[in-house]
């Protein structure tokens, strides 16, 4: 999470390179990721950390020479231990080419390097001398990048090798100015271009690493993401994306990985038209991720509830009626809640629908409460399967996942309890109804809202600033659009643990 221009864009858009794609890519894409240009623009903000970083780890090799002068004979010099002394950046600015490249122009970089001089010379009259003399070189700069983003091994590979210095200035100076003025003028005149050459090539080739090195991060960052423990989302390329002059859009396969489930899916329904421009940055989700995601969860045995104690009682007495009395002493006949276990779970994997009034989620659910009474077996009171189907509405607030249920439809498929062993007496059956629909179902999303809230966190997901964050369902898909602001310690933190 830890990203300047050369690194998030990374994440977002690429050339096809060494990649092969179907002839209908759109039809296998389950992820979307889309930037606009605002976004781009306040990434921008980190690239002068970047360049600074790619200064002062550039390595920059001894710069040696000679050349005949009149009276003096072969003059020779050597420039060693050049290192940066001090560095500022006025200005940057970004550019999105369409179809082209992230074109990055840094204006008015003023750098100072400092080294030894080594130089000596044969006279007319065979005069030797050889002196060294520390020296520091003013430069001023701007530079040129382009940054081509390209599909290598089917994940994002950066290509900033088309990058440009202009010198503006670049002023030699010898220790305390003390050496003859000819002297001066003489190593300015012949180091001048080679400087230029090793400054440009070092400096370039430091870039181009370091956005290297932050797509492979960024990568392997959106990778970790996507999964837990054994349950992961394939985030290959799915196909070729989108340079426009307003935004970057890089499509992924999103296929859900558990141990030996197979997913298949060829039936998207993603356009780039169903996209706008107006926030920083647009997620797009097929409802065949989620679905997965739940078949994955299911066959993890993750759909799994255990409820006893005062969490039981909360359920079972979420109303003090004479029913609600009867009702809970014909189940659990005299024992005390803190005797008794109820276990839920899912019987098959859910069926998750994506609609524009919400989240709508079917299961089949078992349930079984059973009692320990005190010098007694256990022995299971209550056994019911349950077709549930609930609308969910989702939001991210204060950095929390809230889940807030619309409405809900329950059909008991099997009742079996040991009070009413004929299943004449509706009361139970009823009352037990009414404890899933106004209880029940907020128990188990009060459960789901803080794990996936934690697990979004351990990811880094709390670092960011996010701003009205939107997640709108559609018939097929989700998008979640948001804006944000850059922690720009992030990205420090990231250049120096990485280099």
């Amino acid at each position: 999470m830890r990203l300047g221009t050369f690194g998030i864009l990374l994440m977002l858009i690429q050339e096809s390179a060494a990649c092969e794609f179907g002839p209908f890519p759109y039809s296998v894409t389950g992820i979307v990721c889309r930037m606009t240009k605002p976004a781009a623009l306040l990434l921008n903000q980190e690239t002068a950390q970047v360049i600074q970083t790619a200064f002062r780890n550039a390595k920059f090799p001894n710069i040696t020479g000679e050349r005949s002068m009149r009276l003096l004979g072969k003059v020779a010099y050597k420039l060693t231990d050049i290192q940066v002394n001090d560095l500022s950046i006025e200005q940057s600015e970004v550019e999105l080419k369409e179809n082209d490249a992230i074109h990055i122009v840094i204006k008015n970089v003023t750098a100072f390097f400092k080294g030894t001089l080594t130089y000596g010379y044969a006279g007319a009259w065979f005069l030797q001398l050889f002196h060294s003399v520390d020296f520091e070189i003013e430069a001023s700069i701007d530079l040129q990048i382009n940054i081509k983003l390209m599909c290598q091994k089917d994940q994002v590979a950066a290509d900033a090798s088309d990058c440009y210095l202009t010198f503006h200035k670049l002023t030699l100076h010898l220790q305390g100015d003390k050496e003859p003025g000819w002297l001066k003028q003489l190593f300015t005149d012949f180091i001048s271009f080679t400087l230029k050459f090793v400054l440009k090539n070092e400096v370039c080739n430091e870039i181009n690493f370091l956005a290297q090195v932050m797509a492979n991060f960024v990568h392997d960052l959106a990778a970790n993401f996507v999964q837990d423990e054994t349950i992961r989302l394939d985030i290959s390329l799915a196909s070729v994306p989108l340079i426009k002059a307003n935004y970057l859009e890089s499509h992924h396969k999103g296929l859900v990985m558990y141990k030996n489930y197979s997913d298949v899916f060829s039936d998207s329904v993603f356009s780039p038209s169903l996209l706008t421009e107006s926030r920083m940055i647009y997620f797009w989700l097929s409802e065949h991720i989620l679905n997965s995601l739940a078949s994955a969860a299911f066959l993890d045995k993750r759909l799994v509830l255990t409820i006893r104690g005062e969490k039981l009682q909360e359920l079972f007495e979420m109303e003090d009626t004479e029913t609600q009395r009867k009702a809970v002493q014909m189940i659990f006949q005299g024992t005390s809640y803190n005797d008794s276990v109820a276990k839920v779970w899912s019987l098959v994997h859910p069926q998750i629908s994506l609609q524009p009034e919400g989240t709508i989620v079917k299961s089949l659910v078992a349930v079984e409460l059973s009692i320990f009474p005190p010098g007694e077996e256990s022995l299971m009171v209550l056994y019911m399967e349950t077709e549930i189907t609930v609308t969910i509405q989702a939001a991210y607030e204060e950095k929390k996942l809230i889940l807030h249920p619309l409405n809900s439809r329950i059909e008991f498929k099997v009742f079996e309890c040991a009070a009413d062993p004929s299943g004449n007496d509706t009361s139970i059956r009823n009352f037990l109804q009414t404890v899933i629909s106004v209880v029940g179902i907020p128990e188990v999303i009060s459960r789901i809202e803080p794990a996936l809230t934690s697990l979004m966190n351990s990811k880094g997901l709390h670092l960011f600033d996010i701003k009205n964050p939107e997640i709108i369902t559609r018939k097929g898909y989700a998008i979640v659009q948001l804006d944000f602001s850059f922690p720009n310690h992030l990205l420090l933190d990231f250049l120096q643990k990485r280099l």
